[in-house]
């Protein structure tokens, strides 16, 4: 499957950084959905297939780890898998973050060569 079958899921307040990753990831071919918040990210997660979901962990209403925990719990997302890219580097939230679910952590400010081929890696398993 090349990129252009793949969709990706954003979850990030900021608007943004929201169509920064989005022109990235278009640009390299993908489709990419985009959501405001944990609570806007869930409702996108409606049976639709994400093959990838990143999301940042500090947003209002719901963090990145809540998100991801009850994403998570859902039997159609068990498998998807979540980058949490964010400006938190703390070690106790990262354990928390792969604990809910999140297989990467990639830290802000990022290169977007660097986000871009941790998607591709991702995207094919």
């Amino acid at each position: 499957m090349t990129s252009a079958n793949k969709t990706i899921l954003v979850v990030d307040d900021s608007c943004s950084l929201r169509d920064a990753l989005g022109l990235a990831l278009k640009h390299s071919g993908y489709e990419v959905v985009e959501a405001k918040d944990g609570h806007e990210g869930l409702a996108k997660c409606n049976g639709r297939t994400f093959n990838l979901i990143i999301s940042d962990l500090n947003m209002p209403f719901m963090d990145g780890i809540s998100f991801v925990r009850e994403l998570k719990a859902r039997e159609a997302y068990r498998n998807t898998p979540v980058i949490m890219l964010t400006s938190e580097s703390d070690q106790n939230k990262v354990r928390q973050g792969k604990a809910a679910g999140a297989g990467t952590w990639i830290v802000k400010p990022f290169r977007p060569a660097e986000l871009l081929e941790a998607v591709s890696k991702l995207v094919l398993q």
